[in-house]
């Protein structure tokens, strides 16, 4: 049997595995532990132990724990909801507004945690009541909650964009950086699309009614104050790394550590906050880690059969494509692919396969890096699988249906991919900043 042959056979084997509903760690390091083993015999058990060697010497996976803990300190604290307060009363005059304000919040805890499952709960749990109580339309809600988590693998510190960094070789502080203003941009064009529609259709956003808005400017100046407090947690993260004052590793240390002091001046750190975080982050860690060891031995197994090879002269000798054309299709198998498996599972799949292509046809890693976490958000939400659809029905109150949900995503997956195809025509919103702070 060809090399070829064997890649593919390895491909759908364990598209197979996922479809049984094994884990995505379980079912990559089945296939690529099978496939070592009858390939090279005893010598594939070195394949598994070399690639454990490599994620402990990791240095940045550090990182992974600390930002996840940080995530989870300010959720279960409650310091999150206060920051959506903020938003409630200094934005719920507009049209639209308590969406506006959900957005903001959605790309502040972004900054905070990284993963957009994170910014899904904290959106259901405050957001979602506040705005259908006050007569939100259902779909508007539901769709702004969506789009709004997507945010969480974009925005800096992107738990994505680190096992990116980590799977591509790929320097992570250059990739958030490169996330910066993809992820701007996006909120962006939700928050224009929000006010724009809500100006046009009241009904769908109206604004808070006048005695929910009366309140003392001293009342309001406190609460703005409240809500600055994570905006500062997000400074010590993202701000200090960029002055160059904290290495990556130590920013992730300083975002747990204030996480953690702002909940005891709070007063609300107690044995139940600080045992759900503890657990939440194990959990969380625990399994990325396990799910990139599972990924370094399966690119080991496709690295040994020249897998990448035979998809380059597939695509660009066979078929005659040219190399963005080559793009175009990777970005497409990634949303059908989206579909049925998260973003974790696709990165797994088809980063051994696609990232050393990308790199041999010209394009910069870091920038593909990017298009990779817009093409996820995008593939979150598209029906009949996306994995942000479940999660809304999941967390959603019987009223909004799964027909609400599919529905209320269309416009917002519409935004994506305008943005998505801006920064493809327009590289350099993804590579000035890190090229500014690093060099090019």
């Amino acid at each position: 049997m060809s090399h070829e042959y064997i890649a593919l056979l390895m491909f759908c084997s364990l598209m197979l595995m996922l479809m049984t509903g094994q884990r995505v760690f379980a079912a990559v390091g089945f296939v690529a532990t099978v496939a070592s083993l009858s390939l090279w015999g005893n010598g594939g058990i070195e394949m598994p132990f070399n690639s454990s060697v490599t994620l402990l010497n990791w240095y940045p996976l550090l990182t992974l724990p600390l930002f996840i803990f940080m995530g989870y300190m300010l959720s279960e604290s409650g310091i999150a909801g206060d920051l959506y307060k903020m938003f409630h009363v200094w934005m719920g005059p507009l049209s639209g507004g308590l969406a506006v304000g959900t957005i903001f919040l959605m790309v502040a805890i972004s900054a905070m945690n990284g993963l957009s499952v994170a910014g899904m709960a904290i959106g259901s749990s405050i957001a979602l009541p506040e705005m259908l109580k006050r007569g939100y339309d259902k779909r508007m809600v539901s769709g702004v909650i969506q789009a709004g988590s997507s945010l969480g693998i974009m925005v800096p510190p992107s738990i994505v964009l680190v096992l990116y960094g980590m799977i591509a070789r790929q320097p992570v502080g250059r990739l958030w950086l490169a996330g910066v203003f993809p992820g701007l941009l996006l909120a962006a064009l939700f928050l224009i699309y929000v006010l724009v529609r809500c100006k046009l259709q009241p009904h769908l956003g109206p604004p808070l009614a006048k005695e929910e808005r009366q309140m003392e400017p001293g009342q309001k100046l406190r609460l703005l104050g409240a809500g600055l407090l994570p905006l500062i947690i997000i400074f010590s993260v993202t701000g200090l790394f960029m002055m160059g004052v904290t290495s990556l590793v130590e920013s992730s240390a300083v975002g747990a550590a204030a996480a953690t002091l702002a909940a005891i001046v709070k007063r609300r750190l107690n044995k139940k906050v600080l045992d759900a975080a503890l657990h939440s982050t194990l959990y969380v860690s625990c399994m990325f880690m396990w799910i990139i060891l599972a990924a370094l031995c399966f690119g080991a197994v496709f690295d040994g059969l020249g897998a990448v090879k035979a998809i380059e002269i597939l695509f660009l000798d066979k078929w005659g494509l040219s190399p963005w054309g080559v793009l175009i299709m990777m970005q497409v198998s990634y949303i059908i692919m989206g579909m049925f498996l998260d973003d974790t599972a696709m990165l797994v799949i088809v980063a051994p396969l696609y990232i050393p292509l990308v790199i041999s046809l010209g394009f910069n890693p870091v920038w593909y890096g990017v298009l990779y976490t817009v093409t996820c958000q995008i593939a979150y939400m598209t029906p009949p699988f996306g994995y942000n659809l479940f999660l809304m029905k999941a967390m959603a109150p019987p009223e909004i249906t799964l027909v609400d949900i599919y529905k209320s995503i269309i416009p917002f997956v519409t935004l994506m991919i305008i943005g998505l195809l801006i920064l493809m025509l327009f590289p350099q919103i993804s590579l000035w900043l890190p090229n500014l702070y690093f060099g090019s």
